[in-house]
């Protein structure tokens, strides 16, 4: 849930950061940014999870491009 400046609270980031613990497998399942060339199917580790619930993955294609929160979808493997 977003508080009124838009930022996730906290309860909702912790749970993101159990849910994608570091080291862990992901797959994008899509990504809503023209200008990257993530494609879905795409895999890598989970490096961190911000305060804001981006999640960073080192992609094993080579990128480091974080996930946003409720806009791009990934999926643990």
């Amino acid at each position: 849930m977003r508080n009124n400046n838009g930022l996730l609270d906290g309860a909702t980031v912790e749970r993101l950061r159990a849910a994608y613990p570091v080291g862990c497998r992901v797959e994008l399942v899509s990504m809503n940014d023209p200008f990257s060339s993530l494609m879905p199917g795409e895999q890598g580790a989970v490096n961190w999870v911000d305060d804001t619930g981006t999640i960073f993955v080192t992609w094993d294609c080579g990128s480091g491009l974080g996930v946003v929160y409720g806009v791009d979808r990934i999926r643990r493997l």
